[in-house]
């Protein structure tokens, strides 16, 4: 084969070669952007049947994930790779990733537990996984969880499904737990009433179940009122501060003593050698 042979040769194989390189390339880039109107339409078909946040995130992912290996065999097979063989790899190299990575499997295994056991969704206060906080996101291997003090926190899905799980978005209401430590001279049955009417009258509180005004204990100082208001946890922190100004304002308009502790001396006089 003369030079001008091979030239012409290199010269097409580089031009076809380069051709299913720039196709390869746009193949990609449309096939992600495709991929991206799918989810986001099935993820809007979802919300429009009022399908739960939670459920389309997951799902989307899930779908994201396996159309984009679809994708890419399809791109090799284009190149006239078999894709059967690369399938057959990509299993063994699965089981070995499998083995490696077990803790993520883990991770995968308990998110879909919690996708079908539902004991959270996206939006509720949660206490899960050691930190307490707002859920923004169930993803494939972790959740997403911001902390009362806005700080983003992602925590494993398998340390959250491993360990206890408080929703305290689950009932409409929950309770408000203060104290009021009173002096020993003070009439509980009228701090009862004064704190009762007190709590009533602060925003949010909500009045089914009613606030609850009881003598919790009793001590040196006095009596301990337990001081005890319901409100939807949006309220919670507002509720809570403000009870604690009623508390006080009650105190002082009631002209209570300061709650001291008492003090017992007493003089022992030791018999003379």
């Amino acid at each position: 084969m003369d030079m001008q042979g091979i030239q012409n040769f290199l010269g097409t194989t580089a031009y076809e070669l380069g051709m299913k390189v720039l196709a390869a390339i746009a193949f990609w880039i449309i096939g992600r952007w495709l991929i991206g109107k799918v989810v986001e339409m099935m993820q809007a078909a979802m919300a429009r049947n009022h399908v739960d946040p939670t459920l389309t995130k997951y799902l989307g992912s899930i779908v994201a994930v396996m159309l984009n290996i679809a994708l890419v065999l399809g791109i090799l097979g284009y190149f006239g790779i078999q894709t059967t063989s690369f399938a057959a790899l990509l299993a063994g190299a699965g089981v070995a990733i499998g083995a490696a990575w077990s803790g993520m499997l883990g991770n995968f295994a308990a998110g879909a537990f919690m996708l079908v056991l539902r004991p959270f969704k996206v939006g509720d206060f949660i206490a899960a996984g050691g930190l307490v906080g707002t859920v923004k996101e169930l993803g494939l291997f972790a959740t997403t969880i911001v902390t009362p003090d806005n700080v983003v926190s992602i925590v494993g899905n398998g340390k959250i499904f491993a360990d206890n799980i408080q929703n305290f978005s689950a009932n409409p209401s929950r309770r408000v737990e203060r104290t009021a430590q009173l002096a020993g001279g003070v009439d509980v049955q009228d701090a009862i009433a004064r704190f009762s009417a007190a709590v009533a009258a602060i925003p949010n509180v909500v009045q089914v179940p009613a606030p609850e005004v009881n003598v919790l204990d009793i001590n040196l100082v006095g009596p301990v009122i337990s001081v005890r208001p319901y409100c939807h946890t949006d309220h919670y922190w507002q509720v809570y501060f403000d009870t604690n100004e009623a508390i006080l304002r009650v105190a002082k308009e009631a002209g209570w003593p300061a709650p001291t502790p008492a003090q017992i001396n007493k003089l022992l006089q030791l018999p003379a050698a």
